[in-house]
C-alpha cells in the first residue's frame, strides 16, 4: 500500500483477506493514499469500533457489488459462452 500513489483508491470487491486491513487503516489515517472502496473486509460487517466506519476517507459497500443485474447478466453470458464453445470443440477460459 505504501508503493501506491498519494493520489490512489484502493479498491477491494474481491476477497477481505487479500489486504492486511490493519495495515491499510494506519496508511489511511495517515493519507499514505487518498482512500479506499471496500465492497469486502476482513471480517464481515467490520467491527463496530473499527475505524473503517469512521474514516472520511472509505467507502464501504457491504458486499453486494456482484449482485447488480448486469453483473449477474454478465456471469450467464458468460458461461452460457463457455458451454456454447465446449460443444462445439473450442475451450475457452481453461484454468490448468
Amino acid at each position: 500500500i505504501r508503493l501506491m500513489k498519494p493520489t490512489a483508491f484502493l479498491i477491494n470487491t474481491a476477497r477481505g483477506a487479500i489486504i492486511n486491513e490493519a495495515e491499510l487503516i494506519n496508511c489511511l489515517k495517515d493519507k499514505v493514499i487518498a482512500g479506499a472502496g471496500l465492497d469486502t473486509q476482513e471480517v464481515e460487517p467490520p467491527a463496530a469500533d473499527s475505524d473503517l466506519w469512521t474514516l472520511d476517507n472509505v467507502f464501504l459497500t457491504p458486499h453486494i457489488g456482484w449482485r447488480r443485474l448486469e453483473t449477474r447478466q454478465r456471469l450467464v453470458d458468460m458461461t452460457t459462452d463457455n458451454i456454447e464453445s465446449y460443444i462445439g470443440g473450442k475451450t475457452k477460459n481453461v484454468i490448468n
